[in-house]
């Protein structure tokens, strides 16, 4: 019990440290970028024609946000805002609060997502662990292996691009942009909620079969290498049936790192399909960055990221405080 906690303590370090350095980029990056977000606000107004006469606006703006003042300055302001869980204001969209939006986005991009993740891990599993146990030369199961390939190494962009071509723009079958119809209000009924689902079906279909192809081609390679293992020659001569081998015991041996993936994909979520959220104009976390990054909006870049970050590393704390009691080789490695 020690040893576990011994382990856990050092893992509670390795998730701070990994934290904070995140902050610390996460604060950064964005200010080396060419260009600041007045420079943006400038253009913005410029655009319609009311670029000229604002230098008060741009002072009120700067000090406002705390842009006068030297970028040591503001990395301490930033830590302390952090501390308090306030994320701030955006630059681009003031006086709406960086949280609002994130929280306004965030409903659409889990929704999307974790659909998507969990029903292609599922398919995909079970469709690599038949093909991998069986190992047929047949026709079928060769078009299958090769078009999980040919999905794989699709990049998702382009499936996306293709899709809205044929299904939104030769065939109108579904949508081209957004979540819902234009002037529609959100809401919990029937009619809404089809809405939501056809202007969804493309996106999560781009998504699914990209992915698909991934969990299809790991299983199958998992169960491959596991099929001469002692346990499973052990319960071949046991006489036990093909099929109670291949679930009972194949089946789940290969789950575990698949299961790994499949955490690691689910703290993925928050950070959205950016690019598939901007090919759809779908209002996700992805969008959300992608708009900002635009404008330079320095609070919503730092706190839209940050949840990205904190997310993931707190899927993999969960991960290697929940691995010792999965797997025993794990917990006697680690935990002594």
């Amino acid at each position: 019990m020690r040893a576990y906690v011994a382990y856990v303590g050092q893992r509670f370090l390795i998730l701070l440290a990994t934290i904070i350095l995140a902050m610390t980029i996460v604060f950064l990056l964005p200010r080396l970028v060419p260009g600041d977000p007045m420079g943006a606000i400038m253009a913005k107004l410029s655009s319609v024609g009311a670029g000229r006469g604002n230098e008060a606006l741009i002072r009120d703006y700067m000090e406002r946000f705390g842009l006068n003042k030297p970028v040591w300055q503001q990395y301490i302001d930033y830590l302390v805002q952090l501390a308090q869980g306030n994320l701030g204001y955006s630059i681009a969209n003031f006086p709406a609060k960086v949280s609002d939006l994130i929280f306004t986005a965030l409903p659409w991009t889990v929704g999307l997502l974790l659909v998507t993740t969990v029903l292609s891990w599922l398919i995909g599993s079970v469709l690599g662990a038949v093909v991998g146990w069986r190992e047929s030369k047949s026709v079928t199961i060769r078009a299958v292996v090769v078009l999980a390939l040919v999905a794989y190494t699709t990049p998702y962009y382009i499936l996306a691009i293709l899709l809205l071509f044929a299904f939104a723009f030769l065939v109108p079958i579904f949508p081209l942009a957004g979540a819902y119809e234009v002037g529609t209000k959100p809401e919990f009924t029937f009619a809404f909620t089809v809405d939501v689902l056809r202007h969804a079906a493309l996106p999560a279909m781009s998504i699914i079969l990209v992915s698909l192809g991934w969990w299809f081609l790991s299983m199958r390679s998992l169960m491959i290498s596991i099929k001469g293992e002692d346990y499973i020659l052990w319960a071949e001569a046991k006489g036990l049936f093909p099929r109670r081998i291949l679930w009972r015991y194949g089946f789940r041996n290969a789950l575990l790192p698949q299961a790994t993936g499949l955490a690691l994909s689910l703290g993925y979520l928050v950070g959205g399909a950016l690019v598939t959220e901007v090919i759809f104009g779908y209002p996700g976390i992805g969008w959300l960055i992608f708009s900002s990054i635009k404008g330079l909006d320095y609070p919503v870049i730092q706190g839209s990221v940050m949840l990205i970050i904190i997310s993931v590393a707190l899927v993999n704390f969960a991960m290697d405080l929940i691995y010792p009691f999965i797997d025993p080789r794990i917990r006697q490695a680690q935990t002594g």
